[in-house]
């Protein structure tokens, strides 16, 4: 079995590991940003073989400079669609950080409370 065998090539910004709807990006990014270990991988994603999770390495150390271009690529991508979401919110996103900044107010106003009564005790 050839090891591209273990990957379905969506498009040039998307390599799935064949089966699943996980990426080799999810993978790649606890084993190189977060020094997982093969075993804990297999913890961390279990719906993966452990044969799928070291071929997806396999396949990182056989065509790294190649993998670590679309890894970038796909990095990029992501944090400019973020941007634009931060740039351009959806009426959603506006009620749920005004949800967010109420409940860290009304926390503030407890944690003030707490810290008074504590002095004046």
């Amino acid at each position: 079995m050839q090891i591209e065998e273990y990957f379905e090539f969506v498009s040039p910004a998307e390599i799935r590991i064949k089966g699943r709807r996980l990426t080799i990006d999810d993978v790649l990014y606890e084993y190189i940003h977060n020094a997982m270990s093969a075993a804990e991988l297999a913890e961390r994603f279990p719906t993966l073989t452990l044969e799928q999770i070291y071929a997806t390495l396999l396949y990182y150390v056989r065509n790294q400079a190649e993998v670590d271009k679309y890894l970038a690529a796909n990095l990029e991508q992501t944090n400019q669609l973020w941007q634009e979401q931060q740039a351009n919110p959806t009426p959603d996103m506006l009620r749920l950080r005004q949800i967010r900044a109420q409940r860290d107010v009304q926390r503030l106003r407890e944690m003030n409370t707490i810290l008074e009564e504590q002095v004046a005790a």
